[in-house]
């Protein structure tokens, strides 16, 4: 079910790596982020989505991975937003995001993955401020919504996930570090931060996410072992960890 963390913005969780469909209201209606995983989800947070009354006007991706570009008829044919880079990149790898997704996940509309536009300069129908920063993957985005004291954050600022270097590109420890920067002066801002995957942070568990990603970040940058409870808890990261001390070998100092 939705669970309304502000005002005008609902998060529902769905069972895949803990993730997080997010509603926001707009002037014009609804904004959906993120929407996902598999069909039960969509059609479930379809059905939610009914129930508050209000059109969907436009959809939103924070990142072009494939777990964030899905969609499902019932959301309705409006404009799917993402930055310039981030609208590009997805559709450029359109088809291996709909191959993941068949494998990862049951009952998705595949001819729906990764339509996206870039989103206008005046945000359109997306209300608040879009963060866009180079960590994680190219065209990734967290939004301000600075009047809700809300910031929907991505794949970053989560309790479940390490930080996840790009290894397409060399300068990700640099970038990370500029990202959480950014997203420090943000959340200064906010009361609440909703991750894409993971438990949503709210007051003094805000400063600890930017804090467990910079210590993992810099961890890497000296060549250590990270002291990271993620890491502890959930034996599937040492794949994406290890990828992560190589990536950082080459580029550290």
């Amino acid at each position: 079910m939705l669970k309304q963390v502000a005002d005008g913005v609902w998060v529902r969780q769905s069972e895949w790596v803990w993730s997080k469909a997010v509603v926001v209201r707009g002037d014009t209606g609804l904004v959906l982020v993120d929407p996902g995983i598999d069909g039960a989800d969509l059609n479930q947070l379809a059905d939610d989505v009914d129930a508050l009354g209000v059109p969907v006007v436009a959809g939103f991706s924070t990142h072009p991975h494939w777990d964030h570009l899905l969609w499902h008829s019932r959301f309705g044919d409006v404009p799917r937003y993402a930055t310039a880079a981030g609208a590009q990149v997805a559709g450029e790898a359109r088809e291996r995001a709909q191959k993941m997704a068949e494998e990862s996940a049951t009952g998705i509309p595949l001819e729906l993955i990764g339509l996206l536009t870039p989103l206008p300069a005046d945000g359109g129908p997306v209300p608040g401020e879009i963060l866009e920063h180079q960590a994680h993957t190219i065209g990734h985005a967290a939004i301000l919504l600075a009047d809700r004291g809300v910031l929907l954050a991505g794949d970053m600022l989560s309790d479940v996930l390490i930080p996840l270097l790009d290894p397409r590109r060399p300068d990700q420890l640099n970038a990370y570090e500029a990202a959480l920067d950014r997203l420090a002066e943000a959340s200064r801002q906010v009361d609440v931060v909703v991750p894409g995957h993971g438990a949503v942070a709210e007051g003094a568990e805000v400063a600890g996410r930017l804090a467990a990603d910079r210590a993992y970040i810099e961890a890497l940058r000296r060549g250590e072992e990270p002291v990271d409870a993620r890491l502890e808890q959930h034996d599937w990261l040492s794949a994406p960890h290890q990828m992560n001390q190589k990536q950082a070998g080459h580029t550290s100092g």
